[in-house]
């Protein structure tokens, strides 16, 4: 660490008076060459852990980071500080030549953060460079995209620990907000060695959570409309939306219904109007407070006071469904997060179009890519007779199930894994219909989701205000949560929430499953 505390290095060159609980610890660990995963809630402060870890360290912090906007936003904060803090980005988005000097400065030792995405580092002739670069410090963010369990899964994550080992094996920390138990040991296998676990919590004690039930999709559409009029007009907010259609369509009726500034946001607008939307918004006093999007408008959106986040639909996940209202209310100050839900949105059709490939397609698509030795998806794909995106999936679930299952026939492996892994997202939707239709406490609910064993009311969701949630009971009898069970239907699996007469457990094959005590016990089906 050298002679600068984190928490000097943290005032003087950061401007930040005090470090957050979990900052200091990584830090410090990160300090004496140990591995990190961290996991703390959106707005906690996870970046300023590579960057005082990294200007302590004295020489070059790779950060690996999946968004274009999420690298320029860290870059142009980093780079005005000062010489300590010299920043830069190795992307597509480069010309050949910027790229060629980025890669010089890094040799000569002139930067000192480097952020570039999975598939640069992917670049044999980047990694060559990068080895001569000896970079001390990794700072891998959203690693949950490391994890097959997780709601994010990135194929591309998959990698990074075997190349981050080739330009030296530097010290690396593990960053992410949403990270269940199985994600976390996912993480700490894929991209760590015997890290430190640092898990600073789920809770946000300043979002008041509540859900809007509504009968049809008209209803949908002016339940929203009127919850964000209900906004003081110069709160700051954004609207998801399940399909880009949505979003422009609500985005014109709420400016129409409010007078505000509205602008929609998502993948079929070109990446320039995308920037602008996002600058607009991002920028205090700016005119733009109010945004409509789909799940695109995410990663890399640190506004600090936008007030509410309402839901049109309900998302996929509850780990979706976390990391979107993660963007209200960072400064601390209260803010709300309404889910206007239906029940035929979270019908398992609407989302599951892909599901589990033929055996002959997988058979076609693995025999193509070892034929040309390549895992290529274009190439794999035309010599399979298959379209490129349907290739690309089988090669997917190819690598995930050469690191964990332990089938021998390599399609069958396949199919097991893309079946098991439909399984795990359809429970997700079960879980968040849980979660719309609960009388709990909803933050508890979204707590004990994730496997956090101390609990409480929190007092401000609609459940709590209307009295009818009750004070989560001390977990006690055989089963604890983290405990690993074996059922006789469900196979292996990890307890996640214990109730007085129920408990959830996520299960390896099939996904999340709340089941009975009382069944439990009588049928003896746990083991």
């Amino acid at each position: 660490m050298g002679r600068r505390s984190g928490a000097r290095i943290a005032r003087e060159v950061f401007g930040h008076e005090h470090l957050h609980p979990g900052q200091e610890e990584a830090i410090r660990a990160l300090g004496k060459g140990l591995d990190v995963l961290l996991v703390a809630p959106t707005g906690a402060g996870k970046s300023l852990v590579y960057q005082v870890a990294g200007v302590a360290s004295g020489g070059l912090t790779l950060v690996v980071s999946p968004l274009l906007a999420l690298q320029q936003d860290q870059l142009d904060h980093l780079d005005g500080l000062g010489p300590e803090t010299t920043a830069a980005r190795l992307s597509s988005a480069e010309s050949r030549k910027h790229q060629e000097e980025v890669l010089e400065r890094a040799e000569a030792g002139e930067l000192r953060f480097l952020f570039l995405a999975p598939e640069q580092l992917a670049r044999d002739e980047v990694r060559r460079r990068l080895a001569k670069a000896e970079p001390v410090l990794a700072a891998v963010d959203e690693a949950h995209c490391v994890s097959s369990w997780g709601h994010d899964f990135r194929p591309d994550y998959l990698r990074l620990r075997p190349m981050l080992e080739e330009v030296g094996g530097p010290v690396t920390v593990a960053l992410t907000a949403t990270a269940a138990a199985p994600v976390r040991d996912d993480i700490a296998e894929r991209l760590l060695r015997q890290p430190t676990l640092l898990v600073t919590g789920f809770l946000r004690d300043n979002l008041a959570l509540s859900v809007h039930h509504v009968a049809d999709g008209a209803g949908q559409d002016h339940a929203v409309l009127d919850l964000v009029a209900e906004q003081p007009a110069d709160a700051a907010g954004i609207v998801y939306c399940r399909t880009r259609r949505e979003a422009d369509e609500l985005a014109g009726a709420l400016a129409e219904r409010t007078g505000r500034e509205v602008a929609a946001y998502h993948a079929g607008l070109s990446d320039k109007v995308r920037t602008q939307v996002q600058e607009a918004f991002m920028e205090e006093g700016g005119g733009l407070d109010l945004v409509v999007a789909t799940s695109a408008f995410g990663m890399g959106v640190d506004k600090p006071d936008v007030r509410f986040v309402v839901h049109h639909r309900a998302p996929e996940s509850p780990d979706t469904y976390y990391q979107e209202i993660g963007r209200a209310g960072r400064d601390g100050e209260p803010a709300t997060a309404v889910l206007v839900h239906r029940p035929e949105d979270l019908a398992l059709g609407r989302f599951f179009s892909s599901g589990v490939p033929k055996e002959k397609d997988v058979a076609k698509v693995l025999a193509s890519a070892q034929a040309l030795d390549s895992t290529e998806p274009g190439p794999v794909a035309e010599r399979a007779g298959l379209g490129a995106r349907k290739a690309a999936r089988i090669l997917d679930l190819h690598g995930q199930a050469q690191l964990h299952s332990d089938v021998a026939d390599p399609v069958d492996a396949v199919v097991q894994l893309a079946e098991a892994r439909r399984a795990l997202d359809r429970s997700r939707v079960d879980m968040v219909r849980e979660y719309a239709e609960t009388r709990r406490c909803r933050m508890e609910f979204l707590l004990a989701y994730f496997g956090e064993p101390d609990r409480s009311l929190c007092g401000q969701c609609d459940n709590c205000r209307a009295g009818v949630a009750t004070e989560p009971e001390a977990a006690g009898g055989p089963y604890a949560v983290g405990a690993r069970v074996a059922h006789q239907e469900f196979g292996s699996g990890l307890v996640t929430d214990v109730e007085d007469d129920r408990l959830t457990v996520l299960f390896d094959d099939v996904g999340y499953r709340t089941l009975s005590l009382k069944v439990i016990e009588e049928h003896h089906l746990l083991g």
